[in-house]
């Protein structure tokens, strides 16, 4: 059975084409003006439904729609109750009509587990999805540490840790913003901070599973104040968030013996967090699938059309 995937979150439009064990993701970012952090969620709406007939003909010109057996769609941030973004409408309103249009089951899923879908699928780990274990979401919005448990085909996702404020995401856009970068900006950070030298960072302090990433703002902007180096700040960004985040998993790691972590999230594609995390023995998903996609979206449209 093949299937089609619709995800249109806060940052990027997509849609992806799956057969049950290749794909093919077809994405584009949302504009961005120079120096801003973000769409209002009505400029989101607008640049969606602009860009997905672009997108859905680039990826339909190499697939055979005759085979589809169902249609995924994200229809949410997250899988609980009162998470909502208007900019999600844009991808279901155009699933439901080609699902209603093949007459092929249209499958729901959240952001947030075609995020873990699409890390496990990329990693070759999809064993996972059977298994209980810990994932990170680290994205623009969200920094959020999981439980991640199978229910049926799909995975249940319980926050048990993260950021008791700003994201990672935030703090590195807003990195990205003191540095006069592009938006989103941590694909700009990653390529800078490959170039500086000195390993000094702030350590965050996390006794348990949860720390905060507003006074690391104001580090960064004290950091850079002091240096003026682009490269060596956008280092000292990313080095405070991977020793946040590493300090977390290994206290989760204790708490939850025997399970294995999982990153994934556009923030998880940095490098240095990679590097940084790397005793973890973490599964990371490739580059590509960690920023936003709807991969993940038509992997689970997949395993849950199957049944």
């Amino acid at each position: 059975m093949n299937v089609i995937g619709f995800d249109t979150s806060n940052y990027t439009t997509s849609i992806a084409w799956f057969d049950g064990t290749e794909g093919i993701n077809c994405s584009k970012l949302l504009p961005v003006k120079q120096g801003e952090l973000g769409l209002r969620q009505s400029d989101a709406v607008f640049s969606h439904t602009k860009s997905l007939p672009e997108l859905s003909g680039r990826l339909f010109s190499h697939v055979d729609l005759s085979g589809i057996g169902a249609i995924g769609v994200s229809t949410r941030p997250r899988a609980v109750e009162g998470s909502y973004m208007p900019c999600f409408l844009v991808g279901y309103s155009h699933a439901k009509l080609l699902a209603e249009g093949l007459q092929v089951p249209l499958v729901e899923v959240s952001h947030q587990q075609g995020h873990v879908a699409a890390c496990l699928w990329s990693a070759g780990r999809l064993d996972l999805m059977d298994k209980p274990h810990l994932a990170w979401h680290l994205s623009g919005g969200t920094t959020e540490l999981l439980l991640v448990e199978p229910e049926g085909k799909n995975v249940r996702c319980t926050k048990i840790g993260g950021t008791t404020d700003i994201s990672a995401g935030q703090l590195i856009d807003r990195t990205g913003q003191l540095l006069d970068l592009p938006f989103p900006a941590g694909k700009h950070l990653d390529a800078l901070s490959q170039s500086a030298q000195g390993r000094e960072v702030f350590k965050v302090k996390c006794p348990g599973l949860e720390f905060s990433l507003s006074g690391v703002q104001n580090k960064v902007q004290q950091f850079h104040e002091k240096n003026g180096d682009p490269a060596q700040t956008a280092a000292y960004a990313l080095r405070c968030v991977g020793n946040a985040v590493l300090t977390a998993s290994r206290n989760a790691m204790k708490a939850y013996p025997g399970l294995e972590i999982v990153f994934s999230g556009g923030v998880a594609s940095n490098s240095m967090l990679r590097q940084i995390t790397a005793p973890l023995k973490p599964v990371f998903a490739q580059p590509q699938y960690s920023t936003d996609n709807a991969m993940g979206v038509a992997i689970l449209a997949h395993r849950l059309g199957e049944g």
